[in-house]
């Protein structure tokens, strides 16, 4: 990505978002947000992408063997949850009381 602008996005840590495109495709199964990675443009979706990792055994993990465990997909393959409508909706932002708040395209409710 641009490292001369900061990118904005309208997904935060902490929303409902549903995958549009990839192996985890589901247009009707709202997930959370882990985590918002702007500077590669990627987002950790919680139970998306999941790799397995192969560890050796340490003094933490006596054990090792197989984990499993979520990866980052692009920011652009999830769309924001709306509750209200239970549809995935585009958001938009405008200012009210001096804050930028999001709002909800399909149902023009304010996302929290």
């Amino acid at each position: 990505m641009n490292k001369r602008f900061k990118p904005k996005f309208n997904i935060r840590k902490g929303d409902s978002v549903v995958v549009i495109t990839g192996d985890d495709k589901d247009l009707k199964k709202p997930r959370t947000v882990l985590e918002v990675m702007p500077e590669e443009g990627r987002i950790l979706v919680e139970g998306v992408n999941i790799v397995t990792r192969h560890s050796k055994p340490t003094a933490q993990n006596t054990k090792g063997g197989i984990t499993k465990k979520e990866a980052p997909i692009a920011i652009s393959n999830v769309m924001l949850w709306d509750t209200k409508s239970g549809k995935p909706t585009k958001v938009k932002r405008s200012r009210q009381n001096g804050k930028l708040v999001r709002i909800a395209k399909k149902s023009g409710e304010v996302i929290k």
